[in-house]
């Protein structure tokens, strides 16, 4: 990098307090100068307003907040668009603008963009509902072509994996396995185990063979995590080989099953806000599991109870002691490390349930696991490096 390459760079960075040093910029970076400036700087006249502590410069309209969206897809790519444009509704309060058709028509959509929109679903008016559907839906077939594949693999070798048969086919035989459980037939002087029984992978059928229920807590910090679940809900109803149930809940639950078939209406279902009742959430969710041995539930909140705390224990404690496989997830979103209540996941943890944030991404070899019964407590530390 040249050294006035450097400067032009340093000079973005710093905005109006480095023109005497670095020079002023010129041109498009004039352009982007005054699109970073109007978030973060704010409003001001002249030299000496470009280098003192202001206001917001966005202001309250919305046609200039739209003009300067647009600037921002013109000058950065999307990934730095999305940012900024979490960082603009945080800091320059601009959530209500977000209820009007051309500020929708401006964005760069993202699961943020969703989450916000989701908050403002009771609000909104009827002029604006129509676009915002055309935002959701655009993150949402985003979503489903980054996760459906990988989630349909995983799950699809998990159940064939769990359906094992002890005479199977040579190409079907699951050799790791059929090696340790055989191990004590090894013969040192032949160097080899001879196996006595043989462990294979089941061929897939199309009945269901495990019972699913997502149980997401829709209070506002919850926002991605809502949208990432309704999708993966969506996709994983759309599998024969499972049942699905997905049920939302603040202080109230909802069951929103019946919607699966349009990850969109399941999304729009949701009313995030509000308190958080999760032992009550969990005793709905325990009416929908009548296979216990073969149901995997997995509950997605923070653990800010506001419920019956001991009772929410109680509750989990029976669902595992009847076979559940039970999983805990304090976050479901690519935004790292999530605030949660401590002392209920380490209760959670002492009952041998995990307790961890997981991306996306690893949510498919999560359910994958969950099906196949592995430790999901080693799952959730190689998942959170600990």
């Amino acid at each position: 990098m040249t050294d006035d390459e450097r400067r032009r760079r340093w000079r973005l960075v710093l905005g109006g307090p480095a023109e005497e040093a670095l020079g002023a910029a010129e041109g498009r970076d004039a352009r982007m100068d005054a699109a970073l400036a109007a978030l973060y700087d704010g409003e001001g006249d002249g030299e000496q307003g470009r280098r003192t502590a202001r206001s917001a410069g966005l202001g309250g309209s919305a046609p200039r907040v739209a003009r300067w969206l647009g600037d921002i897809r013109e000058y950065f790519p999307s990934t730095v668009v999305q940012v900024m444009q979490q960082d603009a509704i945080e800091r320059l309060d601009l959530t209500r603008l977000m209820l009007e058709p051309e500020m929708l028509d401006a964005i760069e959509p993202d699961v943020h963009m969703v989450g916000t929109l989701l908050s403002l679903n009771r609000v909104m008016p009827a002029t604006t509902k129509d676009a915002a559907r055309q935002v959701v839906r655009k993150v949402v077939d985003e979503l489903e072509q980054r996760i459906s594949q990988k989630t349909r693999a995983a799950v699809t070798g998990a159940l064939n994996r769990a359906a094992r048969i002890n005479r199977p086919k040579l190409t079907d035989i699951d050799w790791d396995r059929t090696i340790r459980a055989n191990l004590k037939h090894y013969q040192a002087e032949h160097r080899t185990v001879i196996p006595e029984r043989l462990i294979g992978y089941g061929r897939r059928t199309t009945a269901v063979h495990r019972d699913v229920v997502l149980c997401v807590d829709q209070s506002g910090s919850m926002a991605a995590s809502v949208v990432f679940s309704g999708v993966f809900a969506a996709v994983l109803a759309s599998m024969r080989s499972l049942k699905t149930s997905l049920v939302v809940f603040d202080t109230a639950v909802v069951d929103l099953t019946d919607q699966l078939a349009d990850p969109v209406e399941v999304l729009f279902g949701t009313q995030l806000g509000g308190g958080t009742d999760i032992n009550r959430a969990i005793g709905y969710s325990r009416q929908l599991i009548t296979r216990p041995r073969d149901s995997i539930f997995v509950l997605i909140s923070d653990l800010y109870e506001g419920g019956v705390r001991e009772q929410m224990l109680r509750r989990v404690a029976e669902m595992t002691a009847a076979g559940v496989q039970v999983v805990v997830l304090l976050a479901l979103s690519d935004e790292g490390a999530p605030a949660y209540d401590h002392e209920n996941a380490a209760a959670l943890a002492a009952l041998g349930v995990p307790a961890f944030a997981c991306t996306p991404d690893a949510f498919p070899d999560l359910m994958a696991a969950a099906i196949e019964r592995r430790d999901l407590m080693a799952f959730a530390a190689r998942s959170t490096g600990t």
